[in-house]
């Protein structure tokens, strides 16, 4: 019995969709080409989204992140059509790519240390180095992707 595939305007959206959808608008505002109103507005819609096509609406105005990999279309992975085991032990995402969100990683880390310091220089005083808490759970998140790679890690 063969597979019907669903127009992405009728196939439900999965966490890992919505999540990729929200780094893509993410890298768009770190970029300049989303203003914060922008952002804050498609990220709730992403994260609020139940259809591909709604995420893919989005972001088709903006440039893929260089490196990344294309969109999953309807017709995306042969892999999990066919149900290869010889598939499921290649890599899911290139070395180059998870190398990417380390950089990203580093320029956020380095964009909330300067307001960080902004701020502690306008106090007078240093305050606590509150950019640990987003920059730990994200660094935790990337490093047990290492250990633990699972269908969107590294291997």
């Amino acid at each position: 019995m063969g597979h019907r595939r669903l127009p992405p305007h009728q196939m439900r959206a999965s966490d890992a969709e919505r999540d990729r959808t929200v780094d893509h608008l993410t890298v768009a505002f770190v970029e300049g080409r989303l203003d914060l109103e922008e952002y804050d507005r498609r990220v709730g819609l992403a994260l609020s989204s139940v259809l591909v096509g709604e995420l893919w609406s989005l972001t088709t105005d903006l440039p893929r992140p260089e490196g990344s990999r294309p969109e999953p279309g309807p017709a995306s992975d042969p892999r999990r059509e066919h149900g290869s085991a010889a598939g499921d032990l290649a890599p899911t995402v290139p070395v180059r790519e998870w190398g990417d969100e380390w950089r990203w990683w580093a320029g956020v880390a380095a964009v909330l240390t300067a307001v960080w310091a902004v701020v502690s220089l306008t106090a007078g005083e240093l305050v606590p180095y509150w950019p640990l808490v987003p920059l730990g759970v994200w660094g935790a998140v990337l490093v047990a992707a290492t250990i633990w790679p699972g269908e969107d890690g590294p291997r």
